[in-house]
């Protein structure tokens, strides 16, 4: 959940003005706020933070509406003796990234986020600790494989960004071989495994006045910017031998079985971003397998694999649900695949739901429009069944780290000369 509002929010403080010019921004922060009010609500005390509510084990034995749940609903917390570091530090970043958001439409409220994110940041670098290991309800759904120090630079990050307080970014600079951040050369950036993300928006602070003139900061950065141009070379397939992403047949980022898309839309937006970095400084992507990667073949990149999402794929599936003619009609969802209370007002038992609706070949009853699912296998396949939850499950980080993608592709296609011709799959406005 913190993933998805850092994300988002980074969305729109590199692209708010191209959503509003969608008439989209204010529902954007409307969908920040939420999550934020809600870190705000769980933030009780500087060193005390509520990180889940529910056990995954018994929440799995039950297929019914939230309407009718009644399943143990305990709550977890994160404190000085069960530390997460991890939670910890994602949150933080997601209430520095907010802040900057809310800044100009409502500064109270930024202030108040970024009083939550310091103090956040504070208690996950004083107590150290795997989140998963203090709540052990969590290790079975969402280990970190990754460990904390990916976050907690992360963190520091953004509250640099949010602050321009010299004291984050000496953390990332000084933390940066110690942590990893400048030593991990990774090919995926997900809600568990940052290091790409971090490494992306450490490098882009080279073009800042406060460390323009800094040799030692500028070299740190600098080790940053090849960890991250490696992450970007290696989507593009750009890296010599084996250091590359795997494609699907139809042209899709692949990385793992389960819930692919996520890594694939992660991409989409960091390659995004850089583009535009690249663009604003005058600079080219240089990757191991030789020559320069332009911008405009970054952005071009990021539109195939977009419209893979949008349909333009093997299966001819649009998967993101509610959008284009055919897309996931079983979408692995309680409330999207039982009845409305308002059409069934019966109480739906645990197990019944299971017998009634689970097991249903019938399309889902409602729609989740707007969810992008897990999408297809190596091979571009995909089974529109409720049980086939690798595929159909529905994640809101998916579509958080689309929507500043989405916001961009929509400013290329108003342009009037596209200069991707190279890359002339169909527009998202007719598809």
């Amino acid at each position: 959940m913190a993933f998805t509002i850092t994300m988002l929010s980074w969305g729109v403080i590199e692209y708010g003005d191209d959503m509003a010019a969608a008439g989209e921004y204010h529902h954007a922060l409307e969908a920040i706020k939420w999550g934020t009010d809600y870190f705000v609500k769980a933030h009780t005390s500087p060193n005390v933070l509520w990180v889940q509510v529910g056990d995954g084990d018994t929440d799995h034995y039950c297929w019914q509406r939230p309407e009718d749940m009644a399943t143990s609903r305990r709550a977890y917390k994160v404190d000085e003796k069960n530390p997460g570091s991890e939670v910890a530090g994602e949150t933080a970043a997601a209430m520095a990234a907010a802040s900057i958001v809310f800044r100009r439409t409502n500064p109270h409220y930024a202030h108040l986020l970024l009083q939550h994110a310091q103090q956040l940041f504070e208690f996950g670098d004083k107590y150290r600790g795997r989140y998963h290991e203090s709540v052990k309800a969590a290790k079975g759904f969402y280990p970190s494989t990754s460990g904390y120090n990916d976050e907690l630079l992360w963190a520091a990050l953004w509250l640099y960004k949010a602050t321009t307080n010299q004291t984050y970014l000496n953390y990332a600079l000084q933390n940066a071989h110690h942590f990893g951040g400048a030593t991990w050369a990774v090919k995926e950036f997900s809600w568990d495994i940052k290091y790409a993300g971090l490494q992306l928006l450490a490098s882009t602070l080279l073009r800042d006045e406060t460390t323009r003139h800094d040799n030692h900061s500028r070299n740190i950065l600098e080790t940053y910017r090849s960890k991250a141009e490696y992450y970007l070379c290696a989507n593009l397939n750009k890296n010599v031998g084996n250091d590359n992403v795997q494609l699907t047949p139809g042209g899709l980022i692949y990385i793992r079985q389960w819930n692919n898309l996520q890594y694939a839309s992660s991409a989409a937006f960091l390659l995004t971003v850089y583009s535009d970095h690249l663009r604003s400084t005058n600079r080219r992507l240089s990757c191991s397998a030789g020559g320069h990667v332009d911008p405009s073949e970054i952005l071009g990149f990021v539109r195939s694999q977009v419209d893979y999402v949008l349909g333009k794929n093997p299966a001819g599936t649009s998967y993101l649900v509610g959008y284009g003619k055919r897309y996931p009609q079983r979408v692995h969802h309680r409330g999207a695949s039982t009845a409305s209370y308002k059409s069934h007002e019966g109480f739906i038992g645990c197990v019944q739901g299971y017998d009634i609706w689970y097991r249903k070949r019938d399309p889902n009853p409602n729609v989740l429009v707007g969810a992008v699912v897990g999408g297809p296998d190596e091979k571009d396949r995909f089974r529109d069944v409720r049980e086939n939850h690798m595929q159909t499950e529905a994640c809101t980080y998916n579509t958080a780290a689309l929507v500043g993608v989405f916001a961009r592709l929509n400013r290329l296609e108003e342009e009037e000369d596209d200069p991707f011709d190279e890359y002339s799959s169909s527009t998202i406005a007719s598809m």
